[in-house]
């Protein structure tokens, strides 16, 4: 199997940020007019009170028909979500992951009001650690909104592949006519989660389902050792584990993973039109262990 030179993944999420551009600019014209010239000058404003009431008029401000924020697939969020996301991006945070669990905490009469608060708290903060003018142009911005995209397109692509291989199974097993149903849920077992399963009157088996991108680096060990913690799991509570692993060049020891058998599709996860064949033809050879279970 060659390599994917070409890295598709930034290129997807270059074309994204860009969509992103035009909340952007309407944020610093927002800022225009309350007597901002640049983003680069509200970062840097002294009078805190001043900087926090603008961010909270913004918070409570309809955005203009045709402008939103994307996320890592280029679907809009909702109004309220796209202007926090959009802030905590600029001001070079993770909105969701690291400041959302803060905001309760923060003083204010409402959600919105605590928000603007923090915000206004991470501004005079970052506006010292980037005082230069350039760090707050568009072309700036743009690579910290491409990093925060890339989180939010992983876990979308994620989905995407849970409901590739539901619909796969679903397929085949009416083609060969067997009685067996496909969750349409993920199940939980102590903390870990199971994308797919396949019951039958005669049992379940699980199919956890693992994408990587990329091949090397400390990220791919705990890769690695996530598919081997999602089938000792699965084995302690009873139920068989079919991993579905589509990687390229994944560096695993197939050898060490300690279940009857896996599936390993040696792909870049983004060539989408390429894998599903492979996936189905995959699935299809286990159609004697899906019998089992009737």
């Amino acid at each position: 199997m060659g390599f994917i030179v070409e890295n598709l993944r930034l290129k997807e999420l270059a074309i994204v940020a860009e969509q992103n551009k035009a909340a952007f600019e309407d944020f610093v014209a927002y800022l225009g007019s309350h007597g901002y010239a640049t983003l680069h000058a509200f970062m840097l404003d002294q009078d805190s009170a001043r900087a926090e009431s603008v961010i909270l008029g913004y918070l409570q401000r309809t955005l203009p028909n045709g402008i939103a924020v994307y996320d890592g697939v280029a679907r809009p969020y909702r109004s309220e979500k796209g202007k926090w996301l959009l802030l905590g991006w600029i001001f070079r945070d993770a909105p969701e992951q690291r400041l959302r669990p803060m905001v309760s905490s923060m003083p204010g009469s409402s959600t919105i009001h605590k928000q603007a608060y923090l915000l206004n708290q991470l501004r005079a903060h970052v506006a010292m650690i980037f005082p230069e003018p350039s760090r707050w142009e568009w072309t700036s911005v743009s690579e910290v909104v491409i990093d925060r995209l890339e989180g939010s397109r992983r876990a979308i692509k994620g989905t995407l592949f849970e409901a590739i291989v539901r619909r796969c199974l679903q397929n085949i097993f009416e083609s060969a006519t067997l009685v067996l149903t496909v969750s349409d849920t993920e199940i939980r077992l102590d903390g870990e989660t199971y994308d797919v399963s396949v019951i039958g009157s005669g049992g379940r088996i699980l199919l956890p389902v693992k994408t990587r991108e990329t091949m090397g680096g400390g990220h791919a060990l705990l890769f690695t050792r996530d598919i081997h913690k999602s089938i000792s799991v699965a084995h302690a509570a009873g139920y068989e584990c079919l991993p579905i692993i589509i990687a390229e060049s994944w560096a695993g020891d197939f050898a060490t993973l300690s279940c009857k058998d896996h599936i390993y599709i040696n792909m870049n996860p983004n060539q989408l039109a390429m894998v599903e064949p492979v996936l189905a033809q995959e699935l299809t050879r286990r159609l004697p262990a899906f019998r089992e279970i009737m």
